[in-house]
């Protein structure tokens, strides 16, 4: 189960991901609304439940369910907030939330809530994910590449390279720096190499190389990597 948790607050959100990491839950942790939404704009059937702040620096979390149901999107969203007021409560529900818990809260309500919003939604996870010739397909857990001809071929990727390549299609064109690929994909509380991001990167561009892909995920010099619709479409 993938989730999305927009909350500004740093200390709060490193909490959050961490516990929901540990209940074995796949988390995308952003800080802002506007970051949240280039996330789920189009892109809403990655995740299973989406848990947002109310206030929130960019678009705020009321206007980012408003958002969703405007597209017709289904996707479970539990609303953050000190906000204690019933008239509060009643307008992050009308603006398209499906559940609101106040702060502060306890771990035992917040999983539970989680649970509840995911047996009321079993159908959001899509089955694939696609991006220019890559697809990930979820029941196979195995990313293809199409061929000039439009012939399939099956990448041979461990687990970790798996998760990398997922993380940069989730996340196409965004330039992702090295703290957010260890914090996405490294989760230890042991401190990690400091050269494990670009001789993950070394490895897997070696297996796209032979699929004619090696070149899908750039370097941004002093910031990180990003993958390129402009080569991924060729």
């Amino acid at each position: 189960m993938r989730i999305l948790l927009v909350e500004d607050e740093p200390d709060l959100g490193m909490i959050l991901q961490k516990m929901l990491s540990r209940e074995k839950y796949l988390v995308d942790w952003v800080q802002d609304g506007t970051t949240a939404w280039n996330y789920l704009d189009g892109q809403w059937t990655q995740y299973s439940v989406a848990i947002f702040d109310w206030l929130l620096p960019g678009i705020s979390g009321d206007e980012l369910c408003q958002r969703l149901r405007r597209q017709n999107c289904s996707l479970p969203v539990l609303m953050l907030t000190a906000k204690d007021r019933l008239e509060d409560m009643i307008a992050g529900l009308d603006a398209g939330a499906d559940d609101y818990l106040m702060k502060p809260f306890v771990k035992a309500e917040l999983l539970a809530r989680l649970r509840a919003l995911q047996r009321r939604s079993p159908q959001v996870q899509a089955s694939q994910i696609r991006f220019g010739r890559l697809t990930i397909d979820y029941p196979s857990s195995t990313i293809f590449t199409t061929n000039v001809q439009g012939q399939p071929h099956a990448i041979p990727l461990t687990a970790n390279e798996f998760r990398l390549l997922e993380y940069f299609m989730k996340h196409p064109n965004q330039t992702l720096t090295r703290e957010q690929i260890l914090e996405q994909l490294w989760k230890t509380d042991a401190e990690p190499i400091s050269n494990v991001v670009s001789a993950r990167i070394r490895l897997l561009r070696r297996k796209l190389a032979e699929y004619e892909c090696a070149e899908i995920i750039e370097t941004v010099h002093g910031f990180g990597y990003r993958l390129i619709e402009s080569y991924v479409s060729k």
